[in-house]
């Protein structure tokens, strides 16, 4: 017994004193291509594809936590121990790291645990705790992932912004000298907030991106920060919070799961890790639903004053131009929250509305309605029957929707779940429609809700639970209708990462610019790739009539022009002219003949921000399809991703044009074009 006490204790007393004797050395982590150096006062440097300078530094410490008179950031490491793990994630190595900060009766330990996974290269999973051994501290802010980035030589990098805005923002933009964006993911508007929790910033040269790892939505801030000389751009995760957190002695406070992950080209390989990782960790997207890669017609050229006899004049046309669905938008409801019919619209009620579905199908189409869901107008009698279902502010006011001139209902309240899955069997079982079009900047998050009726502990709870409100609608339509398609569209918004899971299509959502089409479809062929990516209607590309950039990309084409005339009270027109008509029956041609949006998306070969032309790929049957875009282009382009000593046929499918062969060796050819080149490249 002594023996093996003595055995244990020498072994223990061993590891101790090797981690103490490397204290004051240097811990270097390798991911893949990626390394992660912790200086001994916990700086991290990160360090890619073996380059001397590193891509990467720490401000001070990786992390920190601001105090109401002072920041914690100078910890000395004090031990470091490795251990090997294996969990939902899969194996990998975890290295503790241990540190200490004392100065005036503070006394704070701090051990950061960096993992790297087999299975995720380039990458590594933070866990930070700190532990309070001395005076009481009264924490106002914190930090994570902390890291400063050199412009290099170039004048601009580029990023990924995941934050939702009223400003409906480029999720990928430009990064100059003196840029900055909080990147917050709470509500940055009355009714708007969320978006994908992760940052990315990279140069031509590497990037690097940094996120949070929570299985439910945070409010927390991604802020990128370009100095005005052009030399550095710094991010974090950071949080401000609105009441002091006094952590007192022995209290424990642990920061959000986070990664850093680096990697060349774009963020599109970043995104892709991202939802990998978060899809180890439990979060699950449903299959693919085939219907859901039908091309659309949408009602909403009519605008709110629509007429039944105008949607079912349209639907011929509908039907000979190619669409699959038709889609019923705003303004059949009697108000939002009263979702039974209009009678000025439906005079003859639910029996009208029933024979529209069905006048719908008997053309072969499938039928989508609009709704707003947590949206109730003051107004309406059900509000009014109601009024202790409205999500409330912190003094008790209600929340407001812009957009809709309405307020939020409670999300978390068993009467507003009740009331929409009332809706919902409205919709599907008593009218017979085949999906939803879910609609509103306001799904994409909510504020704390102060509301008696929600049933919550704590307010905030209700920021973390939305996502089990649209999973509810989802999981409803979906046991009704079988083959439901239930899309999420955010109004312009940056979707709310959460709220993925929950729909089977992804749209551009009331996208400002075709490039905008572009830019979304990347991100979401990234996160979940074999899912559909509604381009939405083609009006709100370039010009009104740019199929390319949604084809190209592997979109799902759409529309809502109006045949054989407007409304009258429509503040727009979107009449099919027969130059339109034209137009609209060649895309959807090549569009149903190649079924892009199916294929393998390789958004990992080019580089959106850098690389020109613009350029896409997309891969299906042993074919590559390349789109390339640029408003006037006169030059060499290089297509990526073909087999060396390889010949191929590269033929020009939107204009039917032959242009030549080339070997995979070499694969570089002078083209000249303006606005978009489309191109599939086939082995002789």
């Amino acid at each position: 017994m002594k023996t093996w006490f003595n055995t244990v204790f020498f072994v223990f007393l061993s590891v101790l004193m090797l981690s103490l004797t490397k204290q004051k050395e240097n811990i270097k982590i390798r991911s893949g291509n990626m390394e992660v150096v912790v200086l001994p006062n916990f700086e991290m440097q990160v360090f890619f594809k073996g380059n001397n300078e590193p891509l990467a530094l720490s401000e001070g410490s990786s992390g920190f936590l601001e105090t109401r008179d002072f920041k914690i950031n100078d910890f000395t490491l004090t031990q470091s121990i490795i251990k090997d793990i294996n969990d939902s994630i899969g194996a990998g190595k975890t290295y503790v790291l241990q540190g200490i900060y004392k100065q005036n009766g503070y006394e704070l330990e701090k051990e950061l645990k960096i993992t790297v996974y087999d299975d995720f290269q380039n990458l590594i999973v933070i866990s930070e705790k700190y532990f309070n051994h001395g005076k009481s501290v009264h924490i106002k802010k914190w930090a994570e992932n902390s890291f400063v980035l050199d412009y290099k030589t170039d004048t601009l990098m580029w990023s990924f912004q995941g934050s939702s805005t009223n400003e409906r923002k480029d999720w990928i933009r430009a990064v100059v000298p003196g840029y900055y964006d909080r990147n917050f993911m709470g509500m940055n508007s009355s009714d708007y907030g969320g978006g994908i929790p992760l940052c990315d910033v990279w140069r031509k040269d590497a990037g690097l991106a940094i996120g949070h790892l929570e299985m439910h939505p945070l409010e927390v801030s991604f802020p990128t920060d370009a100095d005005y000389d052009g030399k550095h751009v710094k991010i974090s995760i950071q949080k401000t919070l609105n009441e002091e957190l006094e952590l007192q002695k022995g209290d424990v406070f642990e920061l959000p799961l986070s990664f850093v992950a680096a990697h060349t080209g774009d963020c599109f390989s970043s995104l892709r890790l991202y939802s990998l990782l978060m899809q180890k960790r439990g979060i699950l997207f449903p299959e693919t639903e085939e219907a859901s890669f039908e091309p659309i017609w949408c009602a909403w050229g009519y605008e709110r004053g629509f007429t039944t006899d105008e949607i079912i004049g349209t639907l011929p046309k509908v039907k000979e131009l190619g669409f699959k669905w038709a889609v019923l938008d705003d303004g059949y409801q009697q108000a939002e929250g009263d979702w039974n019919v209009n009678a000025e619209k439906f005079p003859q009620g639910e029996k009208q509305m029933k024979e529209l579905v069905e006048k719908i199908h008997s053309y072969g189409l499938k039928a989508k309605i609009w709704y707003a869901p947590l949206a109730i107008d003051p107004n309406s009698v059900y509000l009014a029957e109601n009024r202790d279902v409205l999500l409330l502010n912190s003094d008790w006011s209600p929340r407001f929707i812009t957009w809709w001139d309405a307020f939020y209902m409670s999300p978390s309240a068993e009467k507003t779940r009740q009331h929409t899955i009332n809706d919902i069997r409205m919709f599907m079982n008593d009218w017979g429609f085949d999906g939803l079009k879910l609609d509103g900047q306001h799904m994409n998050a909510v504020p704390a809700d102060y509301s008696p009726i929600s049933g919550l502990e704590e307010p905030e709870q209700a920021i973390a639970n939305l996502p089990e409100f649209f999973s509810l609608i989802y999981e409803e339509a979906r046991s009704l209708k079988k083959n439901a398609v239930v899309e999420n569209c955010p109004c312009g918004c940056c979707v709310s990462f959460f709220n993925l899971p929950t729909t089977n299509q992804f749209v551009s959502s009331d996208p400002l610019s075709s490039w905008q089409i572009r830019l979304k479809g990347k991100v979401y062929k990234a996160l979940v790739p074999n899912t559909a990516y509604y381009g939405d209607h083609v009006e709100n590309s370039d010009n009104g009539n740019d199929f390319a950039s949604t084809i190209g990309i592997g979109g799902v084409p759409g529309s809502k022009f109006t045949w054989p005339k407007d409304n009258p009270a429509a503040e727009a027109s979107y009449l099919l002219t027969p130059q339109k008509e034209e137009n609209m029956k060649k895309w959807l041609r090549i569009y149903n003949e190649k079924q892009l949006a199916q294929g393998e998306y390789l958004g990992d070969l080019y580089d959106i921000g850098f690389d020109k032309p613009e350029a896409h790929l997309i891969k299906k049957n042993n074919t590559f399809y390349y789109a390339f875009y640029a408003n006037q282009w006169n030059g060499e382009i290089e297509l990526k991703g073909l087999e060396p000593k390889t010949e191929y046929s590269v033929y020009d499918y939107v204009n039917n044009v032959d242009l030549g062969v080339l070997n995979g060796n070499s694969p570089f050819f002078e083209v000249s074009f303006h606005d978009n080149l489309l191109i599939e490249v086939s082995k002789k």
